[in-house]
């Protein structure tokens, strides 16, 4: 099994590395536009065997970014990027896209059989107001000659001055559109792919259930190669199990979202804390269950 390893590209990346092949480049520090709510981001993600498993501003929503830590309703500010839902009226540019703004990074590098880092970074509205202050961590585990594992955990607190209501465009009247969290955009090729659950295999009719994972197999153009993208909700956070958004048919994404129905009230100082783990594999549906299992080991281990 190859050696992990981080490379830092100081003042703006960090890559996992998995012997030769770049599992997954973080940019902190990216140059995105104010519209689209600039905030780190995963991209490119790979299997193993170096296929990559994200996209990056696709044209039909340029807002979404691999994979990336993105809230579309904070109070009244758009995390997410793009135009925000106001019920009557759908979707609405408003002067409210906000920044995740980079602190700074440390404990980078290999620890046992993981590699990582500690992002420091700040949430601050269009208006230029810090609403909330976050650490985030993020960690690439060796599973199999096929498979890895990436941990997201993060702790986020409430600065702004006043009780935050995390939600989403169903908490504010769209019906099925609780988008909002941890969210996996993948390649254009994985459109029609298979969304895999506990319970069996399916598409779009899968969105808004509630599970404790869910994973999306898809093939690659090219090679006609298959790969698996599997996330877990640790038990631990807000409103776990989620209900998940997913879509395979117009595009293929994954989105465990704590926020889907159900808003989560943050009071002034408070600090709340959610953990994922995301599975990565060469490999199809029916490899999901044993890659769930695997990622759950991963991220039992988390402190």
């Amino acid at each position: 099994m190859s050696a992990l390893a981080v490379r830092h590209d100081i003042g703006s990346a960090l890559t996992l590395r998995a012997g030769d092949v770049d599992l997954a480049r973080y940019v902190y520090v990216p140059d995105t536009p104010e519209l689209e709510s600039p905030k780190p981001y995963l991209h490119p993600v790979r299997t193993r065997a170096g296929r990559v498993v994200s996209l990056f501003r696709p044209h039909d929503h340029v807002w979404h970014k691999g994979i990336a830590w993105s809230l579309p309703n904070v109070g009244d500010e758009n995390f997410w990027g793009g135009p925000t839902y106001v019920h009557g009226r759908s979707y609405v540019q408003l002067a409210n896209n906000g920044a995740q703004l980079h602190r700074r990074v440390v404990d980078v590098g290999v620890d046992g059989e993981t590699a990582g880092f500690t992002h420091e970074l700040d949430w601050i509205t269009q208006a230029g107001a810090t609403v909330i202050t976050e650490r985030r961590t993020i960690a690439a585990s060796l599973l199999s000659a096929e498979a890895w594992a990436l941990t997201f955990d993060t702790t986020m607190t409430n600065t702004s001055g006043r009780d935050v209501a995390f939600g989403s465009p169903t908490t504010r009247g769209r019906e099925n559109a609780g988008y909002g969290g941890l969210f996996w955009r993948g390649p254009r090729s994985f459109t029609g792919g298979a969304v895999v659950t506990p319970d069996g295999v399916g598409g779009d009719e899968l969105r808004g259930r509630r599970s404790e994972w869910m994973a999306f197999a898809g093939r690659h153009d090219g090679d006609d190669a298959r790969s698996l993208v599997l996330m877990v909700d640790h038990a631990a956070n807000p409103h776990h199990p989620p209900r998940w958004f997913t879509r395979s048919e117009n595009f293929a994404c994954l989105n465990p979202a704590p926020f889907f129905s159900e808003e989560l009230v943050v009071a002034d100082g408070e600090t709340v804390r959610f953990r994922y783990g995301v599975g990565v594999a060469d490999g199809g549906e029916e490899d999901a269950a044993a890659l769930a299992d695997s990622v759950r080991g991963v991220l039992g281990e988390s402190v």
